[in-house]
């Protein structure tokens, strides 16, 4: 690999970098709107590191949800995550021991990506150890940031924090909607969780909601890697 390409890579890891760090500032502060403490919320975001997953669990706890439920959603959410593992494993080389944990760790939407989307597997492995450095450090520090801003306000619904976690979900979702059959699940998807909104404790919803979207992708459609990010392209959370 060469140096200019090297150079390459990192610019562009530490663009997705920058994007995921802005996002994370919402998230920081609409977990404490939801009710976790500056401390919880960093603690999501070192350990759990999916922000789709992330934003599941704090809207649902926001909602009125208890835990249990909240992690279902935040599971469910995540799980798309385990069908990237077999190709990143290959990528690099099988790693063993806590370098495989920690590739395990970090193994999300961006780092995927700007993995599958070189050429070279050299090339590969540097991107995605790259991409994980960025994303992690600048999604967890914009965690703090939002966190412990949002501790500084007397009351964060205030500023209407409490209705940004649904807005920030449709901006997460509308990327995805590429064709008919994306739109004709979402809206399936939709339609189900709000007939179950009066009838079924907070949270229980989303969770229907997903086990609706999984079943419509396990029709027998095979699991698509995920596209190379390109410019205005690129996911602003680590999924």
């Amino acid at each position: 690999m060469t140096p200019a390409r090297r150079n390459e890579i990192l610019r562009n890891a530490a663009g997705v970098g920058t994007a995921v760090g802005a996002y994370a500032l919402s998230f920081g502060a609409l977990s404490v709107a939801a009710g976790l403490s500056a401390v919880q919320t960093m603690v999501l975001s070192l350990v759990m590191f999916t922000g789709g997953s992330q934003f599941a669990l704090v809207l649902t706890l926001g909602a009125g949800g208890g835990w249990l439920t909240a992690a279902g959603s935040a599971v469910m959410l995540g799980s798309r995550n385990l069908f990237y593992g077999p190709r990143v494993a290959e990528l690099l080389d099988r790693p063993r021991g806590w370098r495989r944990l920690l590739a395990a760790h970090v193994t999300i939407d961006e780092t995927t990506a700007m993995a599958l989307g070189q050429e070279e597997k050299e090339a590969a492995r540097y991107a995605f150890w790259a991409t994980a450095v960025s994303v992690y450090a600048l999604w967890n520090l914009g965690t703090l940031v939002g966190a412990l801003g949002a501790t500084l306000l007397p009351d964060p619904k205030m500023l209407g924090l409490d209705a940004a976690a649904p807005a920030a979900f449709l901006a997460l979702l509308e990327p995805r909607l590429r064709g008919r059959e994306p739109w004709l699940v979402a809206g399936a998807a939709a339609v189900v969780a709000l007939l179950l909104v009066p009838v079924v404790p907070a949270g229980v919803p989303v969770i229907v909601a997903a086990l609706v979207a999984v079943a419509a992708g396990l029709r027998g459609k095979p699991v698509e890697e995920p596209a190379p990010l390109r410019g205005s392209e690129r996911s602003e959370e680590p999924t």
